[in-house]
């Protein structure tokens, strides 16, 4: 079930959502809970037996391939443009569960934050680039918000990079907080002038066996647009592996059936790399 379009608020860092919104990604909810009620719940973290854990996990790296317009952020971002081009050091906190931590890796340094470290300095060697890994295996935003402070604002961040989603479609709880903690975290880094980069679910098989992962994936996007944030759409990028490049999930799935391999890791920081890049020259353009 698909949410409504719905249109931006002018102010959203104050902005109450209108009562529409709530009502509707409730619906959304309740539809996808009404559908589950004759499954049993799995464990975001754990193994399940699915078709991509039965699969060999493919030994050819296929190429990585990201079209700007497939990753191109939806809202600018001035103040990691204004560092990048001056020169200047950039910060990025890298929040959220075991897509950020790195579960799947085969090291640390092949996780996504190290990935798009190492990118971002490549593309901007006159910038110290730092990229902070502060992902937490099984964290929902209900989580993530508990250690905000500690793990965000201690780190006095120019860009949040936040994946959110995944966990709580994948527990079976209620998609509305998810929206409600977004916007408070949102809230909270704009206060020190930092920016937010909101990254969805990923497309795997897991994610898809929930008859309400649409829901999660709209909420998400809905989010972004209220709050004038940008949206990484990992769920589209990869599905796009899927269905445009034609790659098993085994290509950049791990056995769970849920976490990424080293390859979809490091296609994703690529893509992030892309959009910061892309969202940097237009930000510049305009000036």
């Amino acid at each position: 079930m698909g949410l409504p379009t719905l249109p931006r608020s002018p102010r959203p860092a104050a902005a109450r959502p209108r009562p529409g919104l709530r009502s509707a990604l409730r619906a959304a909810a309740i539809a996808g809970a009404v559908a589950l009620t004759a499954a049993p719940a799995a464990r975001a973290e754990g193994p399940v037996s699915t078709p991509a854990a039965r699969a060999e996990i493919s030994t050819a790296a296929p190429a990585c391939r990201v079209r700007p317009d497939q990753v191109r952020l939806s809202e600018p971002l001035p103040r990691v443009a204004e560092r990048l081009v001056r020169g200047e050091p950039l910060k990025i906190v890298a929040f959220g569960s075991s897509s950020t931590f790195g579960l799947g890796a085969t090291d640390p340094s092949r996780t996504y934050p190290s990935r798009l470290q190492a990118e971002l300095q490549t593309l901007y060697p006159k910038s110290a680039i730092t990229v902070v890994n502060k992902g937490v295996n099984g964290n929902e935003t209900r989580d993530e918000m508990l250690r905000f402070d500690r793990d965000v604002m201690a780190e006095k961040p120019d860009l949040v990079i936040w994946q959110v989603g995944t966990n709580t479609l994948l527990n079976r709880h209620d998609m509305w907080p998810v929206f409600l903690d977004v916007r408070e975290g949102v809230r909270r880094v704009r206060t020190v002038g930092g920016e937010v980069v909101l990254m969805n679910p990923q497309y795997s098989p897991r994610v898809l066996e929930r008859p309400d992962y649409s829901a999660m994936i709209d909420l998400v996007a809905v989010a972004g647009n209220e709050l004038r944030v940008g949206l990484f759409d990992r769920f589209a990028l990869m599905k796009s592996w899927a269905e445009v490049e034609h790659m098993p999930f085994s290509t950049f799935v791990t056995a769970d059936g849920l976490h990424m391999n080293d390859w979809a890791y490091g296609c994703i920081a690529h893509g992030l790399a892309v959009a910061i890049a892309g969202s940097t020259t237009r930000t510049m353009a305009s000036h």
